[in-house]
């Protein structure tokens, strides 16, 4: 399997996974310019995608949906919940129905040679989830926007060989910077982001001998930045034992895409 983050921050996410047979995005929330120059910057021709997997319906991920969609004539996988939320944003534009297919948290299902688990978190929107794939005898896992994580959380990601997870914001940033004070106790509270310490925390329990790098993913533009969020999560899992370099941990970058890496 492989993984490539087209773009992931506050202001945009989309997530390429592919396998010998089959090319999905996870997310769509940068312009479809963007994200059919990122899959040509890996070689992957965007009518050959079989699916767009979506968490849930903010904006930051869903804002390139519609064109990609309409253009390619792609399914899109998301909850029921989700889906009806997406059509009611006028500036996604009209999405034809028979493109949705409806999924639950819990309910494994196949795209190809790709087996999807998705799952659900307590982010503040409808019926949201993330997922793991499986493919290859491999195991990836991309969970953001997940508030808090809990065993159940735990339990799906885990024995993964390749985890994107969130990162989104450091606690002093927030709390100094200029968000008024709903924001940052929305941020802060179960429905809202993961900060760094807290994606260490994950991390920790996560480690195992077969993952074979871990991507630090939506980051916040004003509450945190790659150089932090690198050194504070490597340097609490330091602490615990556990020794990242950067060929083990990198950070997936918000205006252009990172690096792949293959399984």
């Amino acid at each position: 399997m492989k993984l490539c983050s087209i773009a992931s921050g506050s202001s945009g996410n989309c997530i390429y996974v592919g396998s010998g047979q089959t090319n999905l995005l996870v997310d769509a929330g940068v312009s479809a310019k963007r994200i059919e120059n990122g899959l040509k910057e890996i070689e992957v021709v965007p009518d050959t995608l079989q699916g767009i997997l979506i968490t849930h319906e903010h904006t930051d991920h869903i804002s390139g949906l519609g064109v990609m969609a309409r253009r390619y004539h792609i399914p899109i996988y998301a909850t029921y919940e989700t889906a009806r939320a997406i059509q009611q944003i006028k500036s996604v534009g009209d999405i034809p129905e028979g493109l949705f297919q409806y999924i639950k948290p819990d309910e494994v299902f196949e795209i190809n040679d790709i087996t999807v688990a998705p799952f659900s978190t307590s982010h503040d929107a409808s019926n949201p989830v993330c997922y793991t794939m499986n493919a290859e005898g491999h195991k990836v896992g991309v969970a953001t926007d997940l508030g808090k994580f809990d065993d159940y959380i735990i339990d799906q990601l885990r024995d993964s060989d390749l985890l994107l997870l969130e990162a989104n914001h450091d606690i002093n940033m927030l709390m100094v910077g200029k968000y008024p004070y709903y924001l940052k106790q929305r941020i802060l509270g179960e429905r809202g982001h993961l900060s760094n310490d807290s994606c260490a925390d994950l991390i920790s329990k996560l480690v195992t001998n077969k993952i074979k790098h871990i991507f630090l993913a939506h980051l916040s533009k004003e509450n945190n930045y790659e150089e932090l969020a690198y050194e504070t999560v490597c340097c609490e899992l330091a602490d615990r034992g556990y020794n990242f370099s950067e060929a083990d941990l990198s950070v997936a970058h918000r205006d252009r895409i990172s690096d792949l890496v293959i399984l």
